[in-house]
């Protein structure tokens, strides 16, 4: 497996997200997710990591820090960072990030928990799909959450949902960090094991 998935993207949503109380929020993009999903998605060949966030401030903070990392000082002081940053494109909502792809992609959620009403699909049967030659070349756009979930909403736009990552916990314990559950799902899915 040494040839690139060209046609993987990623998406962190942020709006429209649950709170704890299941009210529909917006969430803040950190540094950190900006940074570390975009590492992630370099390694592992992602083409593109879209950022969704309706607050314009918040797009510009993210048009701000890959600018920084891609044309400005960032760039030479460290370009392995450049390489990461170029894939990361702001986008408002979830619309306007299917949007801008040329052909319309599958579009995959991920989840802490089952849920009712979307197909499920296995990280066996996804890796199988991801790898098949004989696949067309449809663009897969694996979607992730942040807060405490998706909205309902956003499942409407969702071919697919990827099961559930499951430790070995006890108590069946899921509350991964969102950066976490990235790594997790690129490994299991294009990690050369």
């Amino acid at each position: 497996m040494n040839e690139s998935r060209s046609d993987l993207y990623l998406g962190l949503v942020h709006w429209p997200i649950k709170d704890k109380a299941g009210s529909i929020i917006c969430t803040n993009v950190t540094n950190f997710d900006v940074h570390d999903i975009a590492r992630a998605s370099r390694t592992y060949g992602v083409k593109q990591y879209h950022i969704i966030n309706k607050v314009p401030e918040q797009q510009m903070f993210v048009s701000r820090l890959v600018e920084h990392w891609t044309l400005g000082t960032g760039a030479r002081y460290n370009p392995m960072r450049k390489t990461a940053l170029g894939i990361v494109k702001p986008f408002g909502t979830l619309e306007e990030s299917l949007a801008s792809f040329e052909q319309q992609p599958l579009v995959i959620a991920t989840s802490a928990r089952s849920r009712e009403g979307v197909k499920s699909i296995g990280f066996a049967d996804l890796r199988k799909r991801l790898w098949d030659p004989q696949r067309a070349e449809q663009p897969l756009f694996l979607i992730f959450g942040t807060g405490f979930g998706l909205a309902d909403s956003i499942y409407e736009h969702c071919d697919l949902l990827l099961e559930p990552i499951r430790g070995d916990s006890m108590d069946d314990y899921r509350h991964l960090s969102v950066r976490s559950a990235v790594s997790i799902c690129l490994d299991r899915l294009l990690g050369a094991w």
